[in-house]
C-alpha cells in the first residue's frame, strides 16, 4: 500500500537517453528554408552553443550528463512515483494510477530538466545572456533559475495573454534575475510588425519564439533557449524515464499505458522515450497523448514541414502543425498553445505508437479539482489535461492495469484560473476552421 516510490540519489541516472538512434524509419531532417535541402550544423551556430547542436543532431544512444547539470539536478532529482490510491477510490477503478511528480523542482515543473544542461552548455562556450520564450510561464521561470545558478543574464518573451493571466510567474522570473517581457513587444522587429496590424494581440507562442530568436541572432553575446519541441530538449528530458523504469522496478510493475500533456512534447516525450526500443519491437505501454481542442496539434494538425515560429525565422521542422501563423484561443493551458509538436512525437504519431487525445478546458478543470480534492495538489492547467485522460483510461481498463502519468507541474500560480472556473466563467473554446485552413495554407510546399 505504499503511496511514494522513491529512488535513492545514488540511482539516479547519469546518461541521458537518446532515442535518434533507434526511431527507424529515421527522423525527417531539419530543412534549410532557403535551401530546402538538410540544414548543417553551421547554420545553427548563430543562435544555438555548438554542444547543443552536436546532441541535436547526435548518433549516440546515450549521453554522458554533465556533473555540474548532475549536482544541480540535485536538489530536486530524483522525483518521487506516487500512487494515487484516493482518487482511484473515488473513480471506483480496480485500475493502478501512478504520477510521476515533476513538480517539485524549483521552478515548479519538469523544465529545470533541460534549462539546466543548457544554461550549462551555453556557460561553457563563454555566452553571457540566453533568450527564450514561455508560454504559462513554467519554462521562462525554469531557465531564469537556471541561469542564475550559472551566472548568465537571461530575458523572456511571455506570450501577452498568458503574462496577464499570470502575474506572478512574471514576479518570480524577475525575483531570479531575469527580465520579462510581454509578446508581442516593441523590443524586435517581429513584435512591433504584430502590434502594428493589432495593438491587442494576445499573442503565441510561435510570436514569443520570434521574438526570442531575433533577439538572440542581433547580439553577439547572446544564445536563444528553447524549452521542447527539439531533439536535444527531449533528450535531456529523458531522466524522467529512466528514473520512472527504475521506481516501476522497484514496486515490481511494469506499465500498460504512459500518459501526458502535449504542448511541444518535452514532458511527455521525457515520460515515453526510455520505453520506444520495447514499443518498437511490439511490446510496451501504450502511449497516450493529450491535448487542448482550442490548439489540436496532433488530433487535427497537418504532419508537414513548416516554421516553428510565426516570422519564418526558424529551420523547417517535419511535424504535426496547424500552421506557424496560427492563434489559439487564450486558453489558461498557456504551455500547451503552440502550433506545431516536437518532430520525435510526431513521428511516433504517424507510426502509430502514440494515441492522442484532446479535450475541453472545462473538462480538465473538473479532472484537476477531482484530484485536488482526493490527492491534495493543485494541478497546472497543462497538467490536468494528463490527469483528465488517465482518469477516462483507468475507467475503462481492465481490474490491475497499471497507468502512469506525468505530474508536469503544480498549479500555484495559476490560481486566477481556478477561480475563473469556480465561477463558471471559462470558455470551452474549439480551433476555428477557417482559422486553420488560413494558417495551413502559409506553410512551406516542401517537394522531399
Amino acid at each position: 500500500m505504499d503511496y511514494r516510490i522513491n529512488l535513492p540519489e545514488k540511482d539516479m541516472p547519469r546518461q541521458w537517453y537518446n532515442v535518434l538512434p533507434d526511431l527507424s524509419p529515421p527522423l525527417a531532417p531539419p530543412l534549410d528554408p532557403a535551401t530546402q535541402q538538410p540544414l548543417g550544423p553551421e547554420k545553427l551556430a548563430a543562435i544555438f552553443p555548438m554542444s547543443v547542436i552536436e546532441q541535436e543532431m547526435s548518433s549516440q544512444r546515450w549521453i554522458d550528463i554533465p556533473e555540474p547539470v548532475w549536482d544541480i539536478y540535485r536538489l530536486f532529482r530524483p522525483t518521487p512515483l506516487v500512487r494515487a490510491h484516493r482518487l482511484e477510490k473515488a473513480l471506483g477503478t480496480k485500475a493502478k494510477i501512478y504520477y510521476k511528480n515533476e513538480s517539485l523542482s524549483p521552478a515548479g515543473s519538469h523544465k529545470p530538466n533541460t534549462a539546466i544542461a543548457q544554461a550549462y552548455y551555453n556557460k561553457q562556450e563563454g555566452v553571457r545572456r540566453l533568450t527564450t520564450e514561455t508560454g504559462a510561464g513554467q519554462w521562462g521561470t525554469a531557465l531564469s533559475f537556471a541561469c542564475k545558478m550559472f551566472g548568465l543574464e537571461c530575458t523572456v518573451y511571455m506570450v501577452r495573454c498568458s503574462y496577464e493571466q499570470k502575474p506572478y510567474r512574471g514576479v518570480l522570473i524577475r525575483s531570479y534575475g531575469a527580465e520579462v517581457f510581454p509578446s508581442p513587444s516593441n523590443k524586435t522587429n517581429a513584435g512591433r510588425a504584430v502590434l502594428a496590424e493589432n495593438p491587442d494581440s494576445g499573442g503565441s507562442l510561435g510570436l514569443a519564439i520570434s521574438e526570442a530568436v531575433e533577439d538572440a541572432a542581433t547580439h553577439d553575446d547572446a544564445k536563444y533557449s528553447l524549452g521542447s519541441v527539439l531533439n536535444h530538449v527531449l533528450l535531456h528530458q529523458t531522466i524522467v524515464g529512466l528514473e520512472t523504469q527504475k521506481q516501476l522496478a522497484l514496486a515490481g510493475e511494469k506499465p500498460d499505458v504512459l500518459v501526458g500533456c502535449v504542448g511541444g512534447g518535452s514532458n511527455f516525450g521525457g515520460l515515453v522515450l526510455p520505453f520506444v526500443p520495447e514499443k518498437m519491437h511490439g511490446k510496451g505501454p501504450r502511449f497516450v497523448a493529450v491535448e487542448p481542442k482550442a490548439c489540436p496539434t496532433l488530433t487535427k494538425g497537418e504532419f508537414r514541414y513548416d516554421y516553428g515560429d510565426m516570422a519564418k525565422m526558424t529551420p523547417l521542422l517535419k511535424m504535426h502543425t496547424l500552421g506557424s501563423g496560427y492563434f489559439p484561443p487564450p486558453i489558461h493551458a498557456g504551455g500547451l498553445r503552440y502550433h506545431g509538436d516536437a518532430p520525435i512525437v510526431s513521428h511516433l504519431v504517424d507510426q502509430g505508437m502514440v494515441e492522442p487525445r484532446a479535450y475541453y478546458q472545462n473538462d480538465v478543470f473538473d479532472a484537476a479539482k477531482l484530484f485536488l480534492q482526493t490527492e491534495g495538489f493543485l494541478p497546472a492547467p497543462e497538467t490536468s489535461h494528463a490527469i483528465k485522460a488517465a482518469m477516462d483510461v483507468a475507467k475503462e481498463s481492465d481490474p490491475d492495469t497499471v497507468i502512469v502519468f506525468l505530474y508536469s507541474g503544480h498549479g500555484l500560480l495559476d490560481l486566477g484560473a481556478y477561480d475563473a472556473f469556480n465561477q463558471g466563467k471559462l470558455k470551452d473554446d474549439e480551433f476555428a476552421e477557417c482559422d486553420l485552413q488560413k494558417a495551413l495554407a502559409t506553410c512551406p510546399k516542401i517537394n522531399v
